[in-house]
């Protein structure tokens, strides 16, 4: 599965549309003002250019200097990838990222809303509390992702957000910032075509792209990168 290709801006709006439910709840607005106002604005306008948009940072565990590079694909609304953060990140953090053999990042992947407003609200937390929400928002995937109110999936983020420790301040920050969404698909459009990504999760080992597979599987393809 893969996103179309239309403008950034216009495919934040796509992406983001439905936030707007989330300004009824009130928090101080003014009647009738939404979090997503100046981004649609923005957004019928032109597109950012590429060099305007903030810098999206890499979420990484492990030693920058390990032999093996692991980069997970993955869309926070994917059974399968919630399936991979379950049956086998753990078994690989606790084998081979603590230990310094391998260093991972995880890059997003949007097929959908929901996904990149989970990723928002992930990245909201910073690098420290990235990965913490990563977990928490894959091991209640099947709690929020499948709602078919997107005001139910919003409140649900949010209070996995407050979770991490989040006020609601920083989550309405996190979730204005449309030039920020607009680097996050930019991000993931550049690297998801730089490594042929069409579906999630996708492993890039050492620059050879997988599967999803099982952790025997993966700790067969590391052991090999590991003796060359």
């Amino acid at each position: 599965m893969t996103l179309p290709k239309i403008g950034l801006a216009a495919l934040a709006v796509a992406l983001l549309g439905g936030l707007v439910l989330w300004a009824s709840q009130p928090r101080g607005d003014a009647p009738g003002q939404t979090l997503l106002a100046g981004l649609s604005a923005q957004a019928q306008t032109s597109d950012a250019p590429a060099a305007e948009l903030p810098e999206v940072a890499e979420m990484t565990m492990g030693d920058p200097a390990a032999k093996v590079k692991l980069i997970e694909y993955a869309s926070y609304t994917c059974p399968h990838c919630a399936s991979f953060h379950a049956n086998v990140l753990g078994p690989l953090k606790r084998d081979y990222i603590d230990t310094g053999k391998v260093h991972f990042t995880l890059r997003e992947v949007y097929f959908d809303r929901y996904g990149l407003w989970a990723a928002m609200v992930a990245r909201c937390g910073g690098a420290d509390r990235y990965f913490g929400i990563s977990e928490i928002l894959f091991t209640t995937q099947a709690d929020w992702a499948g709602a078919a109110d997107p005001a139910a999936v919003v409140q649900s983020l949010r209070r996995i957000g407050k979770t991490a420790g989040m006020e609601d301040a920083d989550l309405d920050a996190c979730l204005r910032d449309g030039a920020k969404a607009q680097a996050m698909i930019a991000a993931f459009e550049k690297n998801a075509e730089a490594d042929g990504v069409q579906g999630t999760p996708t492993l890039i080992v050492n620059g050879a792209r997988h599967g999803n597979m099982s952790y025997d599987d993966l700790r067969a393809i590391i052991d090999a990168e590991l003796a060359k």
